[in-house]
């Protein structure tokens, strides 16, 4: 038995990454995946492949998360698809860094459109269907930094605690007909993105963490499943900092 069991869960922008480990966390424990990325290349089809490992139903959807008709297009076929939605991780999130007096409009609504306005369109689009089954777990990711704050990220960050408010604020709306919502602030996590960074780049990072370390998607999608899964029956509306202490 596993803790998804009989659960619909979707994942956006789980080609790679966090969002591919949240995917396939859920599907050894049970759950039936809907996930969606811009587009569904080659990454995307192998992120299928493994999921479908697992011997639950399996759908890639290409979708702009940032366009609100489009993300109500794509809530309809899934739920026509797989019949039912019991969770929703808003994982889209891209950075296009840099100190606020050189960022341009374009880098600031790209960042915002993408990491948070994809998080109201999804959740605008799944929660009366969760109010209807009386039911449903939302998961916001958002960052250390959406906390803290951090130079040369003024648009990531206000984006990542939007993702907070927007948690919180829903948590509150929604509890009533049994929907939750929490948020995750993954701190230095090791992935491609940070992967490309020189080494001496992760080791000051590192030395920053109590930890000593960075963290992996893996772990981060171990809070997600207990997040998602009946072991958080009675969280909602938190923040779970994965950080190793950093920023603590």
């Amino acid at each position: 038995m596993g803790l998804l069991d009989g659960k619909v869960a979707i994942v956006t922008g789980a080609a790679r990454g966090i969002g591919k480990a949240i995917a396939l966390k859920f599907a050894s424990e049970g759950a039936d995946i809907a996930f969606t990325d811009l587009v569904i290349n080659e990454a995307a089809e192998e992120t299928v492949k493994e999921l479908e490992a697992f011997g639950h139903k399996v759908k890639a959807y290409a979708s702009n998360a940032a366009d609100f008709e489009e993300t109500h297009k794509v809530v309809d076929e899934i739920l026509a698809d797989f019949g039912h939605i019991d969770i929703l991780v808003n994982n889209a999130g891209i950075t296009k860094d840099g100190l606020m007096l050189r960022m341009s409009e374009a880098q600031w609504d790209a960042v915002i459109n993408v990491n948070l306005k994809s998080a109201f369109n999804f959740v605008h689009a799944v929660t009366p269907i969760m109010a209807r089954q009386k039911g449903g777990s939302i998961i916001n990711m958002s960052s250390v930094v959406g906390v803290s704050g951090n130079a040369g990220q003024c648009n990531y960050s206000a984006s990542k605690a939007g993702m907070i408010g927007l948690a919180k604020s829903i948590a509150k709306e929604m509890g009533s007909r049994g929907i939750r919502a929490n948020c995750i602030a993954p701190g230095f996590i090791i992935s491609d993105m940070t992967a490309k960074l020189p080494e001496e780049v992760r080791k000051e990072w590192e030395k920053q963490i109590p930890l000593r370390r960075g963290g992996t998607p893996e772990e981060v999608a171990k809070v997600a499943l207990f997040l998602a899964s009946d072991l958080a029956s009675y969280v909602s509306g938190q923040v779970v900092h994965v950080c190793g202490a950093m920023n603590c």
